[in-house]
């Protein structure tokens, strides 16, 4: 049985370990990724110009750093916190 959640529209790391991660339903979470650092796998996600070097994988099925770190769309989604739109204010990029 499978958990249907939306995949990943799009991603971005707005400090050394946050991620704003826009789904297909346009919701917009917050995700936090301090509470992996404990476990070894992520622990290289500690280096700042690491972690904002990630890619969605193709489909939205999910971010990854490499080969062996990356972090499913359905825990962005399950653990991420849900931004309001006067807080994307400050975040996003400014027209030109």
């Amino acid at each position: 049985m499978s958990n249907k959640c939306p995949r990943i529209k799009k991603a971005r790391a707005i400090d050394d370990v946050t991620l704003v991660v826009e789904f297909t339903n346009q919701e917009i979470k917050k995700y936090d990724i301090r509470p992996l650092l404990k476990v070894l796998m992520f622990v290289p996600l500690q280096q700042p110009a690491f972690f904002k070097n990630f890619k969605v994988e193709p489909g939205g099925y999910g971010i990854a750093w490499n080969e062996d770190i990356d972090i499913s769309e359905y825990e962005l989604w399950k653990n991420g916190v849900v931004l309001e739109s006067e807080d994307l204010a400050g975040d996003r990029p400014q027209q030109s």
